[in-house]
């Protein structure tokens, strides 16, 4: 038996800095978040804003590959803050769904405001056509990981 490829090598050194990206960039934006603010409860928000329509608990854990356990306690905390309304399944009552409160706007909003600007001076240090060149294949590598799941 041999020992391990190039791709091996490769593929070790990708995601390595990948996971180490995400968790700088985590760091970064969470430090820059609005008091309160987690990036689960912005990313959130942000889908709800940018579905603006309702979504199940159930439809939100599968978008965001969590588990309903995770997803409701997310929900909870945003819907003590104010920032989604949850309301029963008029037709089945075991079922719920969820929608972005004018509070949870505005606070996806001040959180957006918060990250841009340093996820613009990220991509404008490393150039916008690298940038560019980059999301097919990150795009690639999520659709593939999410075919395993």
């Amino acid at each position: 038996m041999s020992g391990p490829s190039n791709n091996d090598s490769l593929s070790v050194a990708l995601f390595s800095e990948i996971f180490m990206a995400d968790q700088l960039a985590r760091n970064r934006l969470t430090k820059a978040m609005p008091k309160g603010m987690e990036i689960s409860h912005f990313s959130v928000l942000n889908h709800l804003a940018r579905a603006n329509d309702e979504r199940s608990p159930a439809q939100l854990a599968r978008a965001f590959h969590v588990t309903r356990g995770a997803m409701t306690n997310t929900l909870n905390k945003l819907e003590w803050a104010g920032h989604v309304h949850i309301r029963p399944d008029w037709d089945d009552a075991r079922r719920k769904f969820v929608s972005i409160s004018p509070s949870g706007r505005a606070a996806r909003d001040a959180a957006l405001a918060a990250i841009a600007p340093i996820l613009s001076d990220i991509v404008e240090a490393i150039g916008t056509e690298r940038v560019k060149a980059a999301l097919p294949v990150l795009r690639e590598m999520r659709i593939r990981l999410e075919e395993e799941n």
